[in-house]
This record gives C-alpha cells, sequence and structure tokens, in this order.
C-alpha cells in the first residue's frame, strides 16, 4: 500500500506543472483578445466611424439650415476637434498592432528575448500597449519581471479601460502565484460597465470572479459569474476561464455538485486545464494553498491522475 502511495505521489502534477498551465492558458487568452481588439480591423474602424460619423452629419445639417455664423464656428471648432481625436486614436491604434505583431512572432525564449529588446528601443518608456506587450513576453519565463513591466503603468494617469485592463492582468499573475490578497485588492476598482465590448467585459469577468471567489466572497463570485453564459458560442475562446473562475467560487460556496460539473466540462476541453488547481505532490487533501479548496484540489486531483496525463508525460520523458 505504501508503495502504491509513493507511486501516485511521484507522478502527481506539482506547483511548477500548476503555474505552468495556468500561464499558458492566461497567455492564450491574451492572444485570442489582442486579435479580437485590433483597433484598425475593418469592423472597429467601421464602428468609430458610424459612432462618430453620423451625428457629426446630422449636427451639421441641423446647423447649415437653422443655425447663425456662430453656431457655424462652434461646429467647426468641434470638428476639428473630433478630427484631432480620430488622428490620436488611429496612431494609438497603429501603435499597438505594431507591439501585437512583434509578440505574435516571438515563438522561442530566443525570439522573446529580441522582441523585448526591440520594443525597449523603438517605443517609449511609458507607452501603455509596448507595456502591455513586453510583460506578455515575460510572463513565459518569469512571472515576477511581466509583474513588475505591469506596475510602471500609472493607473490613474492612463485611460479608465486600460487601468482596468492593467489591475485585471496584474491580478491574474497574483492569482497564479497564489497571492489572493494582491489579486482581491487590485480587482476591487475594475468597474465592468465601461467595458462594452462582450469579451473583453467576460475576459475581467473570470477575473474578478476568481479573485473574489478565492479571497472570502465566493457568493459574489457566483452572482457575478452566472451573468455569463460559458456555454454561449460569442465566449468559446474565453470557456477555459470562466469555467476556471467558476470552479472556485462554486467550490468556496460550498456548491459541491456545481463545482464537480464545472470540473468535467473542463476536462472534457483540456484535462490540462485542471492542473492549475493541483498544486501539492502529495496528500490533496491536506491544507489549502492559497485560495484553493482542498475539496477542489482533491476532486481536480483525482481527474487528472485517472486521466492517465500524468503517466503518458512520465513516459514520453523517459523515452
Amino acid at each position: 500500500m505504501l508503495k502504491n502511495r509513493r507511486t501516485v505521489a511521484a507522478k502527481a502534477p506539482s506547483k511548477k506543472d500548476s503555474q505552468k498551465a495556468q500561464r499558458e492558458q492566461f497567455l492564450a487568452d491574451q492572444r485570442k483578445k489582442q486579435a479580437l481588439a485590433d483597433p484598425l480591423s475593418p469592423e472597429n474602424l467601421r464602428k468609430m466611424g458610424l459612432r462618430l460619423g453620423i451625428p457629426i452629419a446630422i449636427a451639421w445639417v441641423v446647423v447649415l439650415i437653422f443655425g447663425n455664423a456662430t453656431l457655424k464656428i462652434i461646429m467647426a471648432v468641434l470638428t476639428v476637434g473630433i478630427g484631432g481625436l480620430v488622428y490620436w486614436a488611429i496612431n494609438r491604434g497603429r501603435r499597438q498592432k505594431a507591439v501585437a505583431e512583434i509578440v505574435q512572432k516571438a515563438d522561442t525564449k530566443e525570439a522573446r528575448k529580441e522582441a523585448i529588446d526591440k520594443i525597449d528601443s523603438e517605443f517609449k518608456k511609458g507607452d501603455t500597449a509596448a507595456i502591455f506587450a513586453k510583460s506578455q513576453l515575460q510572463m513565459q519565463e518569469d512571472p515576477r519581471a511581466a509583474l513588475k513591466t505591469l506596475e510602471q503603468i500609472n493607473l490613474s494617469k492612463v485611460l479608465a479601460q486600460e487601468a482596468d485592463e492593467a489591475r485585471a492582468q496584474r491580478a491574474m499573475i497574483h492569482l497564479i502565484l497564489g497571492e489572493t490578497d494582491e489579486a482581491r485588492a487590485l480587482v476591487d476598482p475594475i468597474d465592468l460597465s465601461r467595458h462594452k465590448e462582450a469579451k473583453n467585459r467576460a475576459s475581467l469577468t473570470a477575473i474578478i470572479g476568481e479573485a473574489w471567489a478565492r479571497s472570502g466572497q465566493a457568493k459574489r463570485a457566483v452572482d457575478l459569474l452566472e451573468k455569463i453564459d460559458p456555454n454561449d458560442e460569442a465566449y468559446t475562446d474565453l470557456k477555459p476561464q470562466l469555467l476556471r473562475a467558476r470552479a472556485f467560487a462554486y467550490a468556496w460556496s460550498n456548491d459541491t455538485k456545481q463545482m464537480k460539473y464545472t470540473l468535467k466540462l473542463m476536462k472534457q476541453l483540456n484535462v490540462q486545464y485542471l492542473m492549475g488547481f493541483v498544486t501539492k505532490k502529495k496528500n490533496p487533501m491536506g491544507v489549502a494553498s492559497r485560495g484553493v479548496h482542498p475539496l477542489l484540489e482533491k476532486e481536480a486531483f483525482d481527474m487528472v491522475m485517472k486521466s492517465g496525463v500524468m503517466q503518458r508525460k512520465m513516459e514520453i520523458r523517459r523515452g
């Protein structure tokens, strides 16, 4: 019996495996968000044109028909001001697209180092898009370095939506590192009403929900997360992240049935997702890791072990 226990313990996922699985999921989510949020995509440019162009056109028609010289001057000044705003937005979009392309091409450790050097040399020190990109590259090898880079963003001086995004990314890194209090402090000020794009709001919701669930606000997390259906086709790319947050929330709100159902859904997607809950090599019924409910860890541990994924990994390593 003792021998069997030792064998199982040797095959169990380690904390390193757990953090690696979480980093990979986090980075995959970020790459998908970048692709969807391309500010210069035809769809986004069309939306911007409609939001700004139609009101301006209507206003000009009214002013030309009913307005006097003073109103025409005011309208002209407003039009120039809006034109300047559009120019700024497009210029900012070009920078975001440029750094995103640098990140996408960096698929090896050496390429990532070169990409970081390129970002440091070609973009201004306080460029928010460059900071996000650099932190994403650093996440592959050093989450602490990525966190330090994100902390360079002055949350009081950037756009509110960017500040929320920076808070969320920093919070996710803290969650990966098991630092739930730090994550909770970062997500509490995020205002989801500022984020109109459905997928971006869903991503933020998942991070906020996980931080709340793992820091004593499980019921609040459940209420928030259940506003979004992870099975909705609109959230296909974000489904693992949404399910992960739900698993934490159900576990800490003592809804064992929903917790197990959520884990099964994650296993169907990819059993590797479950490794983010397993943080000990032995005795998964022991003291909970930071924010990981003992029962959640045990259930995920059992599913991973029964899947045979760890056995296959060991066989590949030995081969």
